[in-house]
């Protein structure tokens, strides 16, 4: 069953209030306001780049019925923490498994690929050092459907300045999310969600793809270590 249907199953629709990402693809927004229901966005946690349980704490109303979660790049969501959550509060949780994933089924059927993969973010994480490299929360296996850096600076015009500069040394790159869920035309929300902004400024995803070649990785580090190490943040 899809998540409209297991909203509708568990008769959530009309009043109620489902709390989804904005950091992620409207696929989850979508499938609530398909039920009758309200999406309300919460932050997300800045490491696993999913729902911050203690943000979701926070969007939580009289109205709140269900907590839709969203895996992404291949990070699992906090189960134990939006549990927690929906237990203290009398909720659901509906995971939703939409393109942010991929081809989920073809990545489980195939471990060799996800090996491959998870052996390629080894290599990247080890050795990039002009960009923040992801990283797993303790117990949790990463499968990089997505491989997302952050790019350090000033937001938004240094991560293009480096996505553009990177195409032209021959790097495949892409922002995997342009534009958070609550600041489209359809979900527009005056919200402030800090952690998802500034993935939304920050992020960039590499190629990662099981195919690739020791060559064609150390290209991707060589392009990015040339545009300089880490620029300093302010605190």
């Amino acid at each position: 069953m899809g998540t409209v249907e297991l909203l509708t199953a568990a008769g959530i629709g009309w009043a109620a209030e489902v709390i989804v990402p904005s950091y992620a693809t409207t696929e989850a927004a979508e499938a609530v306001r398909a039920a009758g229901a309200l999406p309300v966005f919460a932050d997300i946690d800045p490491r696993s780049l999913c729902l911050d349980p203690a943000a979701v704490t926070r969007a939580v109303t009289s109205r709140t019925a269900a907590i839709v979660p969203v895996p992404l790049f291949g990070h699992p969501v906090d189960h134990p923490g939006l549990r927690a959550v929906a237990r203290a509060h009398g909720l659901i949780v509906i995971e939703h498994n939409g393109t942010d994933q991929g081809d989920t089924a073809e990545h489980e059927a195939n471990r060799a690929s996800l090996s491959a993969r998870q052996a390629n973010a080894a290599y990247l994480n080890a050795r990039l050092t002009g960009v923040l490299t992801p990283t797993a929360a303790p117990g949790v296996e990463h499968r990089y459907h997505s491989y997302v850096v952050r790019v350090p600076g000033n937001g938004r015009p240094d991560r293009d300045a480096f996505a553009r500069a990177l195409r032209a040394r021959g790097v495949r790159c892409r922002v995997p999310v342009q534009t958070p869920v609550h600041r489209t035309p359809a979900f527009r929300r005056e919200l402030w969600l800090k952690e998802t902004e500034r993935a939304a400024d920050e992020c960039l995803a590499l190629p990662i793809g099981a195919e690739m070649t020791r060559r064609e990785l150390q290209r991707v580090v060589s392009a990015c270590n040339a545009l300089g190490g880490l620029l300093p943040v302010a605190a």
